[in-house]
């Protein structure tokens, strides 16, 4: 529960810290920079690369969020198939099959927490040539295409999730912009601001949306950070869990109607 606020929950203690040490630094007199009109010009070109950065991984994590329910429909599609062979062609080559794509499905669920790495999925993937060889003398040439098709969609996609957890969107844009930030606070807490009172709710607003701002958009750039233990704004895999779920089923009716042929 704690997780889906860790955000926000970050967020206050750093705006704590800030108006601890601007307290700390009144009271020694230590606030030794006036305030003036190049102050404001500096929080707004720190909130227009915070756009900026944002607006740049909010495009990733648009594409993102259709990535497993491409995975969960390329899958299904080659279920329906394996299905179609199991009940009216060859039992054991069609349950062979669904048992392969169940695998293949909790293996995928498994990498997205990082449980598998990339390198064995897609060697589980290959796998899947086998099943076709096998079922070429059951089902058109056509047919065979379409699911290599599929095969191909799935491999695509997992490469393209790879390349957009493993990459961070402009390094030097987050540390320019960590960097300004922190300077920023460094001013505000240094600044001479009357009346003090005040002072406090402007610093601790500013900090606020600063802070806030930067870890959103450290979150947003890794849509599939399941496996990291601060991660809140992750894609929703319950895609790839109804497959499973289905193909359970499927696995399920295959090994009860095998018990009952024997």
């Amino acid at each position: 529960m704690l997780k889906k606020y860790s955000i926000l929950l970050n967020t206050a203690v750093t705006v704590l810290v800030v108006i601890g040490v601007k307290l700390v630094t009144h009271l020694l007199g230590w606030e030794v920079i006036s305030l003036n009109p190049l102050f404001s010009g500096i929080v707004a070109a720190n909130v227009f690369l915070m756009g900026f950065l944002l607006s740049g991984v909010l495009a990733d994590y648009k594409e993102s969020e259709r990535l497993p329910g491409e995975l969960a429909a390329s899958i299904e599609t080659i279920a329906d198939e394996a299905a179609m062979v199991y009940e009216s062609k060859d039992v054991l080559a069609g349950g062979q099959f669904l048992e392969y794509l169940l695998g293949l499905s909790q293996s995928i669920r498994d990498w997205f927490y990082k449980k598998q790495p990339t390198r064995q999925v897609m060697q589980r993937l290959g796998e899947m040539g086998h099943h076709f060889v096998a079922l070429e003398s059951l089902i058109q040439a056509n047919f065979i295409a379409r699911l290599k098709q599929e095969q191909n969609n799935i491999r695509r996609v997992l490469i393209r999730i790879h390349t957009i957890r493993e990459t961070a969107f402009i390094p030097s844009g987050y540390l320019i912009a960590r960097i300004t930030t922190m300077l920023l606070m460094g001013g505000l807490v240094l600044s001479r601001i009357d009346p003090f009172y005040e002072s406090l709710f402007y610093v601790g607003v500013i900090a606020f949306l600063m802070r806030f701002l930067d870890l959103l958009i450290r979150d947003l750039d890794n849509p599939f950070g399941y496996y990291e233990g601060d991660s809140v704004e992750d894609v929703s895999l319950k895609p790839i869990e109804d497959v499973i779920t289905r193909l359970r089923e499927i696995d399920q009716h295959v090994v009860a109607s095998a018990e009952d042929s024997l």
